[in-house]
Order: structure tokens, then sequence, then C-alpha cells
């Protein structure tokens, strides 16, 4: 039991270290959002969900989360500490372990799909439509925005996570096929 629960660690503490390497790709801010960056880092927090499973995939993101919070410039563009929980994009970030939890529910209950559908899916309902819930809601409170104005703002990030949700529906088949152990949303 207590290598299961030693792996389980390892890999939680794997996929937080994975979304902090992805924030060291160069942000785009969105300067009609209120500076709210277009980050590789949402590619982390579905890989998180689909390739972790529900529990284990919020809790990479939420010991990513619990690393910034503290000091640890771990964001895209070097951003840590409490104030990023205040800002425009603090909706955002708070969604990111609801939205790993999502992604890792989808990918366990359409185990009747192949893992490259169902993968597409799980990032689609987790990594976009629940991230961007708590994120347009954030940009309309925090940042002072027309709650329409939020949303269609948000729009402009969507090709980009389609992008994103591409790259992680193909890791996970990959994964299934070569190793299939690793995809623990499925085991």
């Amino acid at each position: 039991m207590s290598d299961t629960r030693d792996h389980g660690l390892v890999q939680i503490a794997f996929y937080a270290a994975l979304i902090a390497v992805l924030g060291l790709l160069p942000p785009f801010p969105i300067p009609f959002l209120g500076g709210v960056p277009i980050t590789a880092q949402s590619l982390g927090i579905m890989l998180a969900g689909v390739m972790l499973g529900p529990v284990r995939g919020a809790l990479a993101v939420c010991l990513f989360l619990f690393l910034v919070a503290l000091g640890a410039p771990l964001l895209s563009g070097g951003r840590g500490g409490l104030a990023v929980f205040a800002g425009p994009s603090a909706g955002f970030l708070i969604g990111w372990p609801v939205g790993a939890l999502v992604a890792g529910l989808v990918m366990q209950r359409s185990r009747a799909l192949a893992v490259l559908p169902s993968a597409a899916l799980a990032s689609v309902l987790g990594g976009i439509g629940v991230v961007y819930l708590f994120g347009i809601v954030g940009l309309a409170v925090i940042g002072g925005l027309p709650l329409d104005k939020a949303f269609f703002g948000s729009v402009v990030f969507i090709p980009g996570d389609l992008i994103k949700v591409a790259i992680t529906a193909v890791v996970a088949e990959t994964v299934a096929r070569g190793f299939p152990r690793a995809l623990v949303s499925r085991t």
C-alpha cells in the first residue's frame, strides 16, 4: 500500500512541476482584458486531470497553487505570491483545480470512448469550460468588467486552448499505447 501512495505522491509532484515548467514559456498579455495573459500552463491543468484522474489531478494543481501562494514565482512571467489571487486572472487560477477535477471525472466516466476522443472531451469540459466559467466571473468581479465584456474578451483564448486540447489528447493516446499504467485516470 505504501508503494501505491508513494507513487501517487510522485505523480502529483511531477504534474505540479510540469505546470511550473510550462510557466517558463513567455506569456502573451491581452491588454483589453486587464492584462490577463495567454500562457502554456493551462496545458498542464488539462494534462493533470486527464492523466491523473480527478483527485490526483486536482491535488497536483493545488500543490502548484500552494507554492505560488507561498511566493514561488512559478506563474508565467515569473509571478507568484498572494497578490496574484487578487488580480484579474484570479478566477482562472481558482478554476484550475476544479477544471483538473472535472477533466479527470470526464476521463473516468467516458471509458466507453477511445482515449483520444475521451481526453479531448475531458480537456474541453474541464480545461476550457470549467476554467473559463471561473475565469470570466473573476474577470467581471475582480477586474471590474461587465460580464459580457469579460465573456467576449475571453473568446480570444479559445483557439490557443483548442490547440492545448489537441496536444493533451495526443499525449494521452500516446501514453495509453506505450505505457498504459501512466494513464491513471483509466486504471
